[in-house]
């Protein structure tokens, strides 16, 4: 009779298992990226996407992908806890698109961190300059960049940001082109990063002086951060580089 009787423990304690095993667990959040599906960014999208996939299945968490801002709404953002602005340029958005973002952010609905394009900021392609989105970038405006790459030598100014957790002191970009604005965004912004410009190589003339290049804005609800750094694939064999963007998709995300 005992031996029955553990026997059919034995059993209910596999149905469990089983069960338990066989439920899809939940994921921790909830991610959208909108990329760019053309032009000499696209290599650069092509390979994060391959990166943020695997990361998303070692942590737990899903991202979706968009090419364009057709279908964004308060509604269809309310589906995510976080939005990536991966290499896609901050004009031409639909107007319910821009009005749902600019919501997003400034209400704290969810977290947002935007990669190199998303600072071309100005008149492009016949589109005017979106003002809000100046605004929260620190009020810069696109100017110049360096056609023909250059390494620069990265300075970390906020070593105590959770974003900056674990990253060198400095750290060397081997290939970017380096956009320059028309003033520094670091009055209006929390400045995580610097290049020093005098470390190009080769020595370029578009200067700006100070020059941030990681920044996050503490003026809106919403957990953001810029990273410029974002024209070559290459990057995501950096493991600083990738530090940086898993280290800022785990606090952008947070409320």
């Amino acid at each position: 009779m005992l031996r029955i009787r553990l026997l059919f423990c034995f059993a209910a304690l596999l149905l469990v298992y089983h069960h338990c095993s066989s439920q899809p667990l939940k994921p921790k959040f909830k991610v959208i990226a909108l990329y760019e599906h053309g032009g000499h960014h696209a290599g650069y999208s092509k390979v994060g996407k391959v990166w943020l996939n695997k990361l998303a299945s070692d942590s737990g968490f899903t991202i979706d992908y968009i090419q364009n801002t057709d279908n964004i709404d308060s509604a269809f953002l309310s589906k995510y806890n976080l939005f990536i602005q991966l290499d896609y340029v901050p004009y031409g958005w639909k107007p319910k698109a821009a009005a749902a973002f600019q919501d997003y952010i400034t209400r704290g609905k969810g977290g947002w961190i935007g990669f190199h394009h998303a600072t071309l900021l100005g008149e492009f392609d016949g589109f005017p300059m979106w003002q809000w989105f100046s605004g929260f970038m620190g009020g810069i405006t696109y100017e110049n960049y360096i056609p023909g790459f250059a390494a620069g030598l990265v300075n970390v100014e906020d070593k105590i940001h959770p974003v900056m957790q674990g990253v060198p002191a400095s750290f060397l970009i081997k290939k970017e082109e380096w956009y320059s604005y028309d003033k520094s965004p670091r009055p209006n912004v929390q400045v995580l990063a610097s290049v020093d410009e005098k470390t190009y190589s080769p020595e370029s003339d578009v200067k700006m002086g100070d020059h941030p290049v990681i920044w996050t804005n503490p003026n809106v609800k919403a957990r953001n951060v810029y990273i410029f750094m974002g024209h070559s694939p290459l990057l995501f064999n950096d493991a600083t580089y990738c530090k940086i963007v898993t280290n800022a998709i785990f606090w952008a995300v947070k409320k």
